[in-house]
């Protein structure tokens, strides 16, 4: 079995031979993020910290087609939406609105929150099952929404 890293770099090796300048390019970024999360380290990262610097690398993405939206800039927006699309082949798949709501609410029930007060108690039992697999701020409002 490869690890994410290999699928990554021999995807990377594909995309330059291809001449997939958007995708090589990319895919060199992500590679530059998971190098610079190794020499913090110190060492190999495990398939799950790899996972966590393609999440954090979508994310930025995210965030900068909202910033970019917001000013009227389609065509950068749209550079960060192909980049996006590039990295989601690399995230779990990720969770409907509907099993994110069925996991808060076994959460909630399971850490026997009753009130707001408990969200904090709540969430921390959420993320692991979470990661990756959904966005932190939608979970936190169906859980402030469920604690209501």
């Amino acid at each position: 079995m490869t690890s994410l890293q290999e699928t990554i770099t021999s995807a990377w090796k594909e995309a330059m031979k291809a001449g997939e300048t958007g995708r090589r390019d990319t895919l060199s970024s992500l590679r530059a993020a998971i190098k610079n999360q190794e020499i913090e380290a110190r060492g190999a990262l495990t398939d799950e910290a790899v996972q966590a610097v393609v999440n954090k690398e979508a994310k930025r993405r995210r965030e900068a087609i909202t910033e970019y939206q917001k000013v009227g800039r389609d065509d950068l927006a749209a550079r960060e939406q192909s980049e996006l699309e590039i990295l989601t082949a690399y995230l779990p798949s990720q969770l409907s609105d509907e099993e994110l709501r069925a996991l808060v609410v076994a959460t909630v029930a399971s850490v026997g929150a009753s009130s707001p007060k408990d969200m904090g108690i709540v969430m921390k039992a959420l993320q692991p099952q979470i990661a990756g697999k959904a966005d932190g701020k939608l979970a936190s409002s169906m859980v402030k929404e469920a604690l209501s």
